[in-house]
């Protein structure tokens, strides 16, 4: 006999390694109309940014203390860039930029608070700088089937797409003073797998119907793809791209609450093959952030530094929904967010006539 949490991390770990392995099964052919980069699954994130000069360049990373978000900060720096990278935790963002090389400032975000979340913007906002680059890389994964809730809504929602919603809003002003500003939304391949049959949920976003982590993580993996989906689409005519990706199945700290079974179920499809490195999951999102291939490429959907059209049975592309996504999205966090017709001079006009004043 196994007792229950036994048999349930038994399950995840027999889940995990099946879906990892028959990911292969779904058709993705290459997107109409954007370029091919000669990058692949093994590529890394130096490589897809070898030659990439970044200088005099503002970077964003949401959940830079490990994985993928640690790399991404890392090679980021590395070509240059002012990376700002955060963490639920101000310590721990600190630890993170204090371990790389290159200009760096560590924030506090905590993407269920939507006050945090508005300190963090307006913190970046205090550099005076246009924003280049916002990659929302931090991602949460519950475990153990404990539907939990944050801000009246079921928690991977809440966390994975309404916080980083609200930042990009709050951000948006600076990404138009950039000469080509980019937004770069880590989704998942949980999108189009995992996310319930029809899609986002609007009638159950508490979760209190069916929940399952997987089917909420997937969910809100959706949610990610479709919101830049949208963005994309308010934004055309602009200098601002936003694109999604699946940044391949690595072994990282997103579960680190999962069982032990659990994680070496992980830890062994990704050593078999079925996986990615961590500097390989990080190249997609450093190629979508920097290529020059891609100034004019918007709501795209991104796997293995390409751009992808998934077939199938899935609302990946669907921009109905899309457009209602964005449309609750606005009435769930309304008073946290603010309008846009353009570039958002405020602070960083006056920053600029004060320079100038001082040169004179």
């Amino acid at each position: 006999m196994i007792d229950r949490r036994t048999f349930l991390n038994l399950a995840a770990a027999s889940v995990a390694t099946s879906s990892i392995a028959s990911c292969s099964g779904t058709e993705r052919r290459p997107a109409i109309g954007v370029p091919r980069s000669p990058f692949d699954d093994h590529s890394t994130a130096e490589q897809v940014t070898a030659g990439v000069d970044l200088s005099g360049k503002l970077a964003v990373v949401t959940g830079c203390t490990s994985g993928i978000g640690f790399e991404t900060m890392r090679v980021l720096a590395m070509r240059g860039a002012w990376v700002v990278g955060t963490s639920r935790a101000l310590q721990r963002a600190e630890a993170a930029c204090a371990r790389i090389k290159g200009t760096t400032t560590p924030l506090q975000l905590e993407l269920s608070n939507y006050d945090s979340v508005i300190a963090c913007a307006n913190a970046i906002r205090s550099i005076n700088l246009p924003l280049d680059i916002l990659i929302c890389n931090a991602g949460y994964w519950a475990a153990g089937g404990q539907r939990m809730l944050a801000n009246g809504v079921e928690k991977h929602f809440a966390i994975n797409h309404l916080g980083h919603a609200v930042l990009v809003n709050r951000l948006l002003g600076r990404l138009y003073m950039s000469r080509q500003g980019r937004v770069v939304m880590v989704s998942s391949r949980a999108a189009y797998r995992n996310a319930p049959e029809r899609g986002i949920e609007f009638d159950n976003l508490d979760g209190s119907v069916d929940y399952a982590d997987r089917r909420a993580y997937g969910q809100s993996k959706l949610a990610n793809a479709l919101f830049s989906l949208h963005l994309a689409k308010l934004l055309k005519g602009t200098r601002i791209t936003s694109n999604a990706l699946h940044p391949g199945v690595i072994n990282t700290e997103l579960f680190r609450d999962e069982g032990r079974l659990f994680k070496a179920a992980i830890s062994a499809a990704t050593s078999l093959g079925f996986g990615k490195t961590v500097e390989e999951g990080a190249a997609t999102s450093c190629y979508v952030a920097t290529s020059s291939l891609l100034s004019a490429t918007s709501g795209e959907f991104f796997e293995d530094c390409n751009a992808v059209f998934v077939a199938g049975d899935n609302h990946l592309h669907d921009e109905a929904m899309a457009e209602q996504l964005w449309q609750v999205s606005e009435n769930l966090t309304g008073q946290y967010l603010v309008s846009h017709t353009g570039p958002d001079f405020n602070d960083f006009e006056r920053a600029a006539r004060k320079r100038q004043a001082h040169k004179k």
